[in-house]
């Protein structure tokens, strides 16, 4: 590829962690271990959700789905990278760019939308509970987690296109380990006023104000269970609700850094150790918050552990 006349770019170079040198062989086996241990993890709770009659409620509905968004989250990205660390040459086409971009935005979105969701059921579950059977039904659920899936098809779609409209001449050198849309908006040639105006649309919608309506929600039912007369009350509500709350703060406290603040060169590595941690370690850490810190979910393991073994 010629730098300086204009051809038309026909691969990436996803630089990532190129330069770590005698380190990146440490990194190749932690992220192999990490993500060995995220799709164990995510598959015990989807297994557990379907079998245990005790885990047939909304608020595992929700959790066995974002099990599932986990997993394929973490396999748009960690098995390229894995590859790209472990024979130092991460090349990429642009249609190869343009499927990762949009995977990893859709199940992003739809992790945003499923967390969203369930707030909104521990909200209907606490603070209103005389019509928590009305307002999560079936039918209910179902439709808020298949509108969590559109709602990341049509943006994954619209904003990927847009990205791959413009014109990408000169440097192809992507700043990351992953075709996220920032760091390959950088490159292109042409007009990017309107990629980052999708760029930033997208954030306030799927980033911040989600987190401000769980935050809202956790508000409301912080004010309901004052209320409640029993120490014994407060501790269990604070027990199912806390696991929740620590995994949508290292989700969106990770991604709203990542993309919030101004990129510049001297914040690219900064960068990447953020998306390294919401797309690689989180992922593997919300199975041992769930299942650790859920009496239920643990008694459901228990009682699959002791009829097999």
């Amino acid at each position: 590829m010629d730098d300086d006349n204009g051809t038309a770019v026909i691969e990436f170079i996803l630089l990532g962690f190129s330069d770590l040198g005698i380190y990146q062989s440490a990194l190749f086996w932690g992220v192999l271990f990490v993500y060995l241990v995220t799709l164990l993890g995510n598959s015990l709770i989807i297994t557990l959700t379907l079998l245990d009659p005790v885990l047939n409620t909304p608020m595992y509905f929700f959790l066995r789905h974002l099990s599932m968004i986990e997993i394929l989250y973490t396999m748009t990205i960690v098995p390229r990278m894995l590859t790209d660390l472990l024979f130092s040459h991460p090349a990429i086409s642009p249609a190869s760019c343009f499927t990762q971009m949009y995977f990893f935005a859709l199940f992003g979105i739809a992790e945003c939308c499923v967390l969203t969701a369930m707030a909104y059921d521990r909200y209907a579950a606490i603070c209103r509970p005389l019509h928590y059977a009305m307002l999560m039904n079936r039918q209910a659920c179902v439709g808020m987690v298949g509108a969590s899936y559109l709602i990341g098809i049509i943006t994954s779609t619209t904003h990927s296109i847009l990205i791959f409209t413009l014109p990408f001449h000169g440097t192809n050198i992507v700043h990351h380990f992953l075709c996220d849309v920032l760091p390959v908006l950088r490159l292109a040639s042409g007009d990017t006023f309107w990629g980052e105006v999708g760029n930033l649309v997208v954030t306030l919608l799927f980033i911040i104000t989600p987190f401000a309506l769980v935050l809202f929600s956790y508000v409301c039912i912080l004010i309901t269970i004052l209320g409640v007369a029993s120490a014994q009350g407060r501790q269990k509500v604070f027990s199912t609700c806390s696991s929740h709350l620590l995994v949508v703060t290292l989700f969106f406290g990770t991604a709203s850094l990542t993309y919030m603040k101004p990129g510049t060169n001297d914040t690219k590595d900064t960068d990447q150790v953020l998306s390294l941690f919401y797309t690689v370690v989180t992922p593997m850490l919300n199975p041992f918050i769930y299942t650790l810190r859920n009496k239920e979910v643990m008694g459901a393991l228990r009682r699959k552990l002791t009829k097999h073994l």
